[in-house]
């Protein structure tokens, strides 16, 4: 039995996916059961992971554990973990944690998670993602209004990633041997700028859209507005100050997975009708 955690999340409803369609036995840890939209034969169970007893009832039975960073007390939720018997846990951590800087707020809460896991006594492997493809769908407001995506940071450029590469990768580690101690810097097969994302979904969309780039005031006040302002400035950190490069394509999803990443083109084609 595998627990994932953020079940309905990007990464983790791609995760569900691919261990049910491998026959495994499935629980997605949501917040209302009754309402969970999941593959036939996946349990639905509700829990809080800031609240580790509340995990109880979910982790009987499960020996592999999909983890979210970033929660209050993990080292209790990972001793209840180990004394259930969980024998792998695979954290989705972030390529911020390598600069393991606490005084960034992002680089934090993954470097903090990572040192839990790893103090955990259960054999763990570490995802690296780089930014998603997925975050494309934030734009979605913008291009229900119009032909303009205006974009913070437009100048930097990052390896994108496809969530279903990220649950590949992560359901290999969950359920073979081999990934134990294993730290997986994950990223999509090219480095693009957001004009480029946003000229293949002009592509595939079959419109006239344009990207324009914020500036970093206006990215600042749009970002203050829906996100502590301690996660901007570390936004800022990685992208303004260039602390955190995430344009470095890396072969681990083939190496991984045996298959190449899937491209930003294939992503806005699987998703285009959120788009539409």
């Amino acid at each position: 039995m595998i627990l994932v955690t953020g079940a309905t999340g990007n990464v983790g409803a791609e995760l569900v996916t691919a261990l049910a369609k491998a026959g495994e036995p499935v629980r997605a840890l949501v917040r209302k059961p009754r309402d969970a939209v999941l593959p036939p034969g996946v349990e639905p169970v509700a829990g809080d992971l800031n609240r580790p007893e509340s995990l109880t009832d979910a982790l009987t039975g499960v020996r592999g554990l999909f983890l979210l960073p970033g929660y209050a007390d993990l080292p209790g939720l990972l001793a209840l973990a180990r004394r259930a018997g969980v024998a792998r846990v695979v954290l989705l951590s972030g390529g911020s944690a390598a600069l393991e800087d606490m005084d960034n707020a992002v680089s934090r809460y993954m470097t903090v998670s990572e040192r839990d896991v790893r103090e955990s006594g259960v054999p763990w492997t570490f995802l690296r993602p780089r930014a998603f493809m997925s975050n494309a769908l934030r734009w979605l407001p913008q291009l229900a209004a119009g032909d303009v995506v205006r974009v913070p940071f437009a100048g930097v450029r990052a390896a994108v990633i496809d969530p279903f590469d990220i649950a590949a990768v992560a359901a290999r580690a969950l359920l073979s041997d081999g990934h134990a101690s294993q730290i997986y810097e994950l990223t999509g097969p090219d480095s693009l700028l957001p004009m480029d994302q946003v000229d293949v979904l002009a592509k595939v969309l079959e419109r006239d859209l344009r990207c324009e780039g914020l500036t970093n005031e206006d990215a600042r006040a749009e970002m203050t507005a829906a996100m502590p302002v301690e996660y901007v400035d570390a936004f800022f950190s990685f992208y303004v100050d260039g602390t955190l490069d995430e344009s470095r394509v890396l072969p681990t999803v083939r190496e991984v997975t045996g298959r190449p990443p899937r491209t930003f083109e294939q992503w806005a084609r699987a998703h285009a009708d959120a788009f539409r």
